[in-house]
């Protein structure tokens, strides 16, 4: 008979764990991120350190999972909702939120995703005339060593 071994704790602290760029735009003469510390990546959860630049904009769009977001430092605007540090948001499945826009000094979030993680775009038009209003140019998605290139999920 096969032993089961026994579950095991893990640690993880955040200055092993450098941030990753996912998503960049030129705004003028400077370039802001999405940036991710990814903490836990498995097919049925993950959870993610997220830092959005000054200014980052991104579509309104939902998750093909369960979403959870809490704001621990900064200003994000989701659509008409101001959610500063200490905000929780709850995006269940087939909800959709945004655009996303990003405060004067940033923001820090953690995320938890219970499935798939990938965004799913609500109105691809509607974000590349919020782009083209505020003169922001999208960029490529980046090469991160060791992960297979990512589809890009904005249009």
């Amino acid at each position: 008979m096969d032993e089961v071994a026994a579950p095991t704790v893990s640690y993880q602290h955040l200055d092993d764990t450098p941030f990753l760029a996912m998503k960049s735009q030129r705004h003028g003469d400077r370039t802001v991120s999405v940036w991710l510390r990814i903490l836990v990546d498995r097919p049925d959860r993950s959870i993610m350190h997220t830092r959005y630049d000054p200014g980052l904009v991104l579509e309104r769009h939902g998750h093909a999972s369960d979403h959870y977001i809490l704001v621990v430092a900064g200003e994000v605007w989701f659509g008409e909702e101001r959610c500063g540090a200490g905000s929780f948001i709850e995006l269940p499945l087939g909800a959709t939120f945004g655009p996303i826009v990003v405060g004067d000094q940033g923001a820090e979030l953690v995320e938890v995703y219970f499935g798939d993680k990938r965004p799913v775009p609500a109105d691809p038009e509607e974000y590349l005339r919020i782009l083209a209003e505020k003169g922001i140019e999208r960029l490529p998605p980046p090469v991160i060593p060791g992960r297979p290139a990512g589809p890009r999920y904005d249009t």
